[in-house]
């Protein structure tokens, strides 16, 4: 078990997916964990299931971020988990799409590491995660144009802050991962019209034949959040079931 004693943790888009499984990895690991998501009713729902704070936030407001910051002072491990999901090429996207991708998925990230990097260097160092995708500068993925330049722009967003801040204690990583089993996977193959025919399409991608488990990211997370991971920066780590084999 990844030993997380003493980490104080803070997990964007707690209530579900892949940053509720984070948030259960990280306290099972030992670390103090604020949990923050939008949804009201499913961060309550994480307090009766284990031992963590949460924090009502939305990322897409900057002034909520620095009065949280305010707050919570230090942190030791900042895990940016918030995202959208935008479907359709380029030639089927909106502009209020492609807006609010780069708004969620990247601009959020971008105020939350504004807010919370001067104390963690002043606190000596930390880690840093924000989540990408395979769909990014790493493979070219149908129907998710918005989607995909978003999070190549994650990519790049990690390896600046990485190379800025190495010397300095600050770890930046961000992890690609391919199809992934949660609500937002659930409502997308819903919406499709034909759900089983939707699902058996993500299966057949995969080379393993198989979705991953938020679970499985989650061991990434608190790899990356621990002192093992102390030699790893600046990496965008696709975690894909074979996906870009």
């Amino acid at each position: 078990m990844t030993s997380l004693k003493g980490k104080k943790c803070l997990v964007t888009a707690a209530a579900q997916g892949i940053g509720r499984a984070s948030v259960l990895r990280l306290i099972e690991g030992g670390a103090e964990v604020i949990a923050t998501d939008i949804d009201e009713e499913g961060l309550n729902s994480l307090v009766g299931e284990t031992e963590c704070r949460v924090s009502v936030l939305n990322v897409l407001d900057s002034q909520a971020i620095a009065n949280l910051a305010a707050d919570l002072g230090s942190i030791d491990v900042l895990f940016n988990c918030a995202g959208f999901v935008a479907n359709g090429s380029i030639l089927e996207s909106e502009d209020k799409d492609w807006d609010f991708s780069f708004s969620l998925n990247v601009t959020a990230m971008y105020q939350m590491i504004k807010a919370f990097l001067p104390k963690m260097l002043d606190n000596g160092g930390g880690s840093i995660i924000n989540m990408s995708s395979v769909a990014s500068s790493l493979k070219g993925v149908p129907n998710r144009c918005a989607y995909s330049a978003s999070k190549a722009a994650v990519i790049g967003l990690t390896k600046s802050v990485a190379a800025d801040y190495v010397t300095q204690g600050i770890r930046c990583n961000a992890i690609c991962p391919g199809t992934v089993q949660s609500p937002s996977l659930e409502g997308r193959l819903s919406a499709d019209g034909n759900y089983e025919q939707a699902r058996a399409e993500f299966i057949a991608r995969q080379p393993m034949g198989r979705i991953g488990e938020p679970e499985e990211i989650a061991e990434l997370v608190a790899y990356l959040a621990s002192d093992l991971a102390a030699y790893t920066t600046g990496q965008a780590l696709a975690i894909d079931g074979g996906w870009t084999i």
